[in-house]
């Protein structure tokens, strides 16, 4: 097959590896830079692998059998350990790191470049270029922006899209299985459970353990705390260091603070049932995940397009993330089939992926209206809607909405 041209992917995660390959597929000539030096990690996160995003891996010619832990059920926790609702879902579950060694293997090593960081581009009708930060600049036909929440790419191209801060953080664990006590693990283990403190969310669920380690007491379980966080005070209380510097956006977990994960702790103890609480006392370094919207009104500059969360940013509870990343790259090379012209192409990739991208901004919005720390008359509606027991447990991390 001729080339088709040639195609710079910025980032190397999950939409950067989903834009490369199938680019390739499609017969381009593909090279993804990654700003980090070392393999990425997807520490503290768990997956659900919707059936959308299971199919574009299909697609790709890659095997998902093993890919993650299938379950049935989901549940109710009161504060009191009774559980007081079930409902029926059948999911697969699975973990950050398995999807992205699925595809980080399927891409051809010598085309993947680690410790590349992207410093700007520059184009002209008939190429883009990157400039590189160690000096390098490579041409190519087409560039796609792929690099996430911060991205350079997204950063240049439309400067003033930044992320929104939701009003409340996630705490986050990976918890080993065989740390269970056997009545926790009995009452958990095998299903999405949630409580729901006043004004907050917990939930847990299993996913592959370390190497994608599937038998039963090798698994994980993915933990997350939603929990309201004012912007002005405790967010930023929560993101100060020892050495009190206050870290933007997020902040590496071996540098919370004791007493902020000391808090933690002792609100757990105070609010969740008895099961839950076990659990808590297992999350050794969480991870603190402050939530973040962000959603772009372009996705195409010339011949730069941005996919993925370099382009919108969906709060979590919508479990949309990797699957709109596949989407995204799906009907990016879905354009370039049609069209020859890039620009054209990307024009028309935008048409058709915006208004999905919104869908799923509003609709994680209305989930996690009543876990924000404020909120406006219209959150407070949306709030009363969402946060119900029977609207939380059949709402949450389902895609129905979008084909509604």
């Amino acid at each position: 097959m001729a080339s088709k041209g040639r195609a710079i992917v910025i980032g190397g995660s999950m939409s950067g590896l989903l834009s490369g390959l199938l680019l390739r597929r499609a017969g381009w000539d593909v090279d993804i830079y990654e700003r980090v030096d070392s393999e990425l990690s997807g520490r503290g996160a768990g997956i659900v692998a919707q059936a959308e995003l299971i199919e574009r891996l299909r697609g790709l010619g890659l095997s998902t059998q093993d890919l993650g832990v299938q379950i049935t059920t989901r549940k109710i926790l009161d504060a009191t350990g009774r559980f007081t609702q079930e409902y029926e879902c059948p999911q697969v579950l699975t973990a950050w790191e398995r999807v992205y060694r699925l595809l980080r293997d399927a891409f051809p090593p010598a085309h993947y470049h680690r410790g590349r960081g992207l410093a700007r581009f520059t184009q002209g009708p008939d190429k883009v270029t990157a400039h590189f930060s160690d000096g390098e600049t490579i041409d190519a036909d087409l560039l796609v922006g792929a690099d996430g929440l911060r991205s350079t790419v997204r950063q240049q191209a439309a400067p003033d899209v930044l992320p929104l801060y939701a009003g409340y953080s996630a705490w986050r664990s990976l918890i080993a299985e065989s740390a269970f006590p056997p009545d926790v693990h009995r009452d958990l283990f095998e299903y999405m459970t949630f409580t729901l403190p006043p004004g907050e969310q917990f939930l847990g669920y299993p996913v592959a353990g370390p190497d994608n380690d599937l038998r039963p007491g090798h698994r994980r379980y993915n933990v997350v705390w939603y929990r309201p966080a004012d912007e002005k005070a405790k967010l930023q209380w929560l993101l100060t260091d020892d050495s009190g510097r206050t870290h933007a956006i997020s902040i590496p977990p071996p540098l919370i603070r004791r007493e902020v994960i000391a808090e933690m702790r002792a609100d757990a103890e105070r609010l969740l049932g008895p099961q839950f609480r076990q659990v808590a006392r297992l999350m050794d370094e969480p991870i603190l995940q402050p939530i973040y919207d962000l959603e772009s009104p372009q996705m195409a500059f010339g011949r730069v397009a941005i996919v993925g969360d370099a382009a919108f940013v969906a709060r979590p509870h919508v479990a949309a993330g990797v699957s709109k990343a596949a989407d995204d790259a799906s009907a990016l090379v879905e354009a370039l089939n049609a069209e020859q012209d890039v620009p054209r192409a990307l024009k028309r990739f935008e048409a058709a992926r915006l208004p999905e991208n919104f869908r799923i901004i509003e609709r994680a919005r209305h989930l996690g209206a009543f876990l924000q720390a404020t909120r406006t008359e219209a959150e407070q509606a949306r709030a009363g809607q969402h946060s119900t027991d029977d609207a939380v447990i059949a709402e949450t991390a389902v895609l129905d909405f979008l084909y509604a």
